[in-house]
This record gives C-alpha cells, structure tokens and sequence, in this order.
C-alpha cells in the first residue's frame, strides 16, 4: 500500500513514453535541468534588504503557523509531541543553508509532509534518505522524468492529503461557537480563492479579533456561598446564601486593557443594586494577568468606591499576580484586605460587623 505510489508513477510513466500521450494533450514534466545547485554567497545590498524584509517578515510567520499546523495534525495521529522552539530553529537553519544556494524559502510542505507519513516516515533519516534520493536523481536520473505526467504527481498528493481532511470541524465549530465558524470558514474561503498563505494569514488574524471581543466582555459573576460548605457559586445558576452588606464578584477572565471599562461598568451597576453595601470582595480565581490599564481601572474603582463608603477586598490572588500588585500603589492604598480564600473574607467581614453591631 505505501509503495502504490511509486508504482503508479513508474506504470503511467511507461504507458504515457509507449502511446506517445503528449501527442494527444497530457501535460508532461518535461525536461528537468540535471545537476546541484551551485554554492554561492547571498547579496546583502541595502537596497535588497529594504525592498525584501517586509515580505520576508510575513512569509516567515506565514510558514512557520503552515509548518506547525502541518506537524501538529500529523503528530495528533502517532500522539506524539511538537516542540514549536526546535521546530522554529529547525526552519532558521534550514533558510540559513538555502541562502547559499539561492533557492527558495524553506518551510514545512503540507503535500510533501503527508506523502512522506503516508509512506511511513517515522524518523528524521526519513528526511536524510528523501535528501539523498533527490541528488541522485538530479544527478543521474532527470531524462527519466520527463515522460511523467503532471496530473499524476496531482493525484498522488491529492490522495495523500485526503487522509487530513476533516469537515466536520465546521458542523462541531458550528454548535458549539459561531464565531469559531466563521473564523474556519473565512480562512477555507480565502485559502481556496486566494491561497495558503493568505488564508492561513487571514484565519490567524481572525483568530486574535474573535479572542480580543470574547476577552473585551468577560464572564462576570455575583457568587454566594452553598449552604453548610465553603463553596461560591454564581447566584442565579445555584441555590445559596447571601449577604445584604457584601458583595462577592467572580472575575472569569485575565484583566487587561481590552475588558478593564467593561469590569468598571459591571461593579459599579451591581454596587447601584445594593443600597446597603459596605464590602466588594473581588475573587480572583481565574484572573493570570494584570496589565497597567487593569491597575488603573482597580484604582478607579478602589477610589470610587470608597468614597462611596465601601471597602475594596480582594480574595484568591494567584501568587505571580501577588507579587506584581504587592509593589504598587493601588495595593498600598486598597481600601480593604486581601484573603487567601473567598470563605475566610465572608467569615471575617461577617465577625467585623457583628462586632461593631455588638458595640
């Protein structure tokens, strides 16, 4: 089965020479200079290099996202692991080398790739054995090629690449995020009008705008604790209790400049609900990032809200965002404390108020 093949090309190669098909209309390879390419030095002219490093810029990150993808399909088949850094230095010295024989940028070929896992490659002297098969060729053997047909260097990859296929991404993407979709299919879309290397482009930029509107309206949640348990959760999903003079707010996603009005907005108009309110305990479970806009807006609302009467906490602070926030000035001047657990800030602003009740 993976040696097909090869004995495909030698069998049509055979028929195309014997009745003469060039005659009759099929599209040969045709003649195929013989020999290596020449070693030489590159050009490094300014003028060269400022007319060619944009484009250089994009087709670099263009073939390094195809070569990825490329990988990572065919290692999700063997349940193998890709190490993008090795795979990104492993492309550098390769277009290092192609420099000096002015060939072409050097990227992973999703054709090539998948012909070579369909015959069995496993190895990296796959690659080695590939390379030293084609020099032979070039050397000795390109008046044999010319009676290949082009249309079955086609089909072979066509064949090939098949196996990769997978349309149900649409029909999964579809019920489970429409804008996940339409990111798959504007980059098939594109991919298919215009090509590879602006599709994949083009779904990876999607890609960023979908995840910065998503980030820029993050789930945000009132919690209140499961009876007999020290367990928050969201209010209007479960049956729990309450406080008339705290507000518990769960923060499910990173801070950063996109989502910072949006946090703003949310905790003030749930603050405007509560006339009775004297603590906001933020919980901070699924926060890992904190960007300087973030710490402006949390001093904003720290700020606001204490001159509103209301005392700013903070609960579960994951330890890198601690040591971050512990040299700031928004946490010198946080107007209330901040717990190691959501439970332990209710029970002691609950004794707080019992005690100054009790006075």
């Amino acid at each position: 089965m993976r040696t097909s093949p090869l004995f495909v090309i030698m069998v049509v190669t055979l028929f195309t020479q014997w009745f003469q098909l060039d005659s009759k209309g099929v599209q040969l390879l045709g003649v195929v200079p013989a020999g290596l390419p020449e070693l030489s030095l590159p050009n490094f002219s300014r003028e060269l290099l400022s007319s060619l490093v944009g484009s250089a810029l994009l087709i670099s990150i263009i073939g390094f996202v195809e070569s990825i993808s490329i990988a990572q399909s065919l290692a999700a088949k063997r349940r193998e692991r890709i190490d993008l850094n090795q795979e990104l230095v492993a492309l550098g010295v390769s277009n290092i080398a192609v420099a000096f024989t002015s060939g072409y940028p050097v990227t992973g070929s999703f054709g090539r790739s998948v012909v070579n896992f369909e015959a069995g490659a496993a190895t990296p002297a796959a690659g080695l054995l590939t390379a030293g098969i084609i020099a032979l060729v070039a050397l000795f053997f390109t008046p044999l090629l010319f009676w290949l047909p082009e249309v079955v260097l086609a089909a072979i990859i066509i064949v090939s690449v098949l196996a990769l296929v997978d349309f149900s991404v649409f029909r999964k993407s579809w019920q489970y995020s429409k804008a996940d979709f339409a990111a798959a299919c504007l980059t098939l879309v594109l991919t298919l009008l215009v090509g590879v290397e602006f599709g994949v482009a083009a779904g990876v930029l999607a890609s960023l705008l979908i995840h910065l509107y998503k980030t820029s309206q993050p789930h945000v949640a009132v919690v209140g604790r499961v009876a007999g348990t020290e367990h928050f959760r969201n209010i209007n999903r479960h049956k729990v209790e309450t406080f008339d003079n705290q507000l518990s707010i769960r923060i499910d996603e990173s801070l950063y400049f996109s989502n910072t009005r949006y946090l703003e907005d949310m905790v003030f108009s749930l603050v405007a609900e509560k006339p009775r309110l004297e603590h906001v305990i933020l919980m901070c479970t699924a926060i890992n990032e904190i960007d300087m806009s973030a710490l402006e807006s949390l001093q904003k609302i720290n700020d606001t809200l204490l001159e509103l009467g209301i005392k700013l906490h903070l609960s579960e602070v994951k330890g890198p965002i601690m040591d971050k926030l512990a040299e700031t000035g928004f946490f010198r001047s946080l107007s209330g404390n901040c717990y190691l657990s959501h439970n332990r800030a209710v029970e002691d602003l609950k004794k707080q108020e019992l005690y100054l009740s009790g006075m």
